[in-house]
């Protein structure tokens, strides 16, 4: 059985644009689609390791499913 080192974990929040599909109806948002098969361009760091960066990038768009869908701060 393989031995593995203990290592901190690399943590690292990004954002980046993406298009949105947005639906008013009658002066009311009545529908808001994210379109998220949009690659990440551009992205910024929030918060984290930075130097982590790429490899946050490559995991966000390797096909997993996302956790969740968080809107607003």
């Amino acid at each position: 059985m393989p031995v593995h080192q203990h290592t901190a974990d690399r943590r690292v929040v990004f954002q980046y644009l993406v298009p949105v599909h947005v639906e008013v109806e009658d002066g009311c948002v009545t529908c808001v689609t994210v379109i998220d098969e949009t690659p990440v361009r551009d992205p910024v760091v929030v918060e984290g390791d930075a130097t982590y960066l790429a490899t946050a990038v490559a995991a966000s768009d390797d096909g997993q499913p996302w956790p969740s869908w968080r809107f607003g701060y």
